[in-house]
């Protein structure tokens, strides 16, 4: 079964009709007429439209796989994927989770015991809270023993909720309510944690394969640096700022820590390399991210595949001297939203062509007459290039965009063929500000013509 839906459910199907295995599809209301529903060989609606009476419905899930008489369930991205209820329950009724042990979800999901577990696992982590918060006082100590600025954070989050930037001390007292608040509406936990602030930083994150008899490896890194509000625009392997060096360190440094606390199946480190080429521990990610295709672009692997061949219980198979890093890939997220004000643009897609040809991929669950739905997320589409060069690569994602044709919404393909043409990103020189930097330069009102905004 696979519990999710969209572009990743096909992705995972996919893999699925390769190796012969049956695949059971769950649905919302507002998705009877989804691919993913169409390409599974059995489906069942879980609820209504709202993903809390749907895709985040445990009960009626698992009344689902029980029915079909599943043997494993696979989370995909979002929802369910990194809850260790979920996975608790699944092992409960004897249906096989696709990822790591509830435990290791556990405590990857506490940012802050996360931190703690990688800091003795070797990884270097940014000075911070040992504990999360208990007072502002507390906080206001800690941040002069740090230094301004400090970024406050959420022990349960993610995704840039429950975030604030810092730069004097009497900005730290509202910044700690409003990211509790935050944190607690959006994860029922309103606990936070500071830590030192990197202005500008990349963020680089290392894809990790474990089975479930201590062998583990890396498959290199991805540049995830291009970001609006914390949210990734577009990734890229491997990433421009590595040397084979660094990469072959903070690759060795993903490795040692999954090994400390016992992973298996996929995940990835996620790091923030400073303007020294120093890495720090962020976060880990213990299911399939959203940018896994560039990582299969050029390495071969399929990602989906390793999960599920450790699910069963194979070994591993391979070592790290048998990765090879092949080329370059970009990956653009075109997501249903106004390019200009990034509102989103939910409706029927009245015309859909996909782009073809040399080295390009395309993941979507979206098709002429398809209606986007205003209850999930605006993503429909990953477009995915492989070249050998980051300037070809560049060149081939440019005629890719201009290749796809989206009407009746609108889309962030002019957003991207912007980017494409930067002349700071075309050169590999950027930091998590570049989006502010760009779309003050070039999203101001008007800018994006309406022939591109019409794709």
């Amino acid at each position: 079964m696979i519990a999710n839906r969209g572009e990743i459910a096909c992705r995972i199907i996919w893999t699925c009709k390769e190796m012969g295995i049956q695949t059971v599809a769950i649905h919302s209301e507002a998705d009877r007429d989804s691919l993913h529903v169409r390409f599974a060989d059995e489906s069942f609606c879980v609820g209504s439209a709202p993903s809390a009476q749907s895709y985040l419905n445990i009960p009626n899930i698992i009344a689902a796989a029980e029915i079909a008489n599943v043997d494993a369930i696979h989370p995909g991205y979002g929802f369910l994927a990194e809850s260790s209820y979920f996975a608790e329950i699944c092992e409960a009724c004897n249906i096989k989770f696709i990822g790591p042990r509830p435990e290791v979800i556990r405590l990857m999901g506490d940012k802050v015991e996360a931190r703690r577990a990688m800091q003795k696992a070797g990884l270097p982590i940014l000075p911070g809270s040992p504990e999360p918060l208990e007072s502002e006082e507390e906080a206001l100590k800690l941040a002069r023993e740090i230094g301004f600025p400090v970024i406050v954070k959420a022990s349960a989050g993610g995704g840039g909720r429950g975030m604030r930037i810092v730069r004097t001390e009497e900005e730290l007292g509202p910044a700690l309510e409003t990211a509790s608040t935050e944190a607690a509406a959006a994860f029922k936990n309103g606990d936070v944690y500071i830590e030192r602030y990197i202005e500008r930083p990349r963020h680089i994150e290392i894809q990790v394969l474990a089975d479930e008899y201590g062998e583990c490896i890396h498959l290199g890194e991805r540049e995830c640096t291009i970001q609006r509000r914390h949210q990734k625009l577009l990734e890229e392997a491997p990433s421009p700022a590595l040397s084979p060096e660094l990469r072959a360190e903070m690759g060795a440094a993903a490795v040692k820590a999954c090994k400390g606390i016992g992973y298996s199946s996929a995940g990835t480190m996620e790091f923030l390399l400073d303007e020294d080429k120093r890495f720090y521990f962020m976060e880990m990610n213990t299911r399939i991210q959203v940018e896994h295709p560039v990582t299969e672009m050029v390495t071969l692997a399929d990602i989906v595949r390793n999960q599920i061949r450790i699910a069963e219980g194979e070994h591993l198979g391979y070592t790290q001297a048998d990765v090879v890093i092949r080329g370059h890939s970009i990956e653009c997220r075109v997501n249903a939203e106004n390019p200009e004000t990034f509102a989103p643009s939910p409706g029927l897609i009245t015309a859909f062509n996909l782009p073809g040809g040399p080295g390009v991929r395309v993941d979507t669950a979206a098709y002429p007459g398809y209606f986007v739905p205003p209850f999930y997320d605006s993503m429909i589409a990953k477009v995915i290039v492989h070249a050998p060069t980051r300037e070809l690569a560049i060149a081939r994602m440019r005629r890719a965009l201009e290749g796809m044709v989206v009407e009746g919404i609108k889309t962030t393909i002019p957003l991207h063929l912007k980017i494409m043409d930067d002349p700071n990103f075309r050169a590999g020189e950027f930091s998590t500000k570049f989006m502010e930097h760009f779309l003050s330069n070039n999203g101001a009102k008007g800018r994006f013509d309406a022939a591109s905004l019409a794709r």
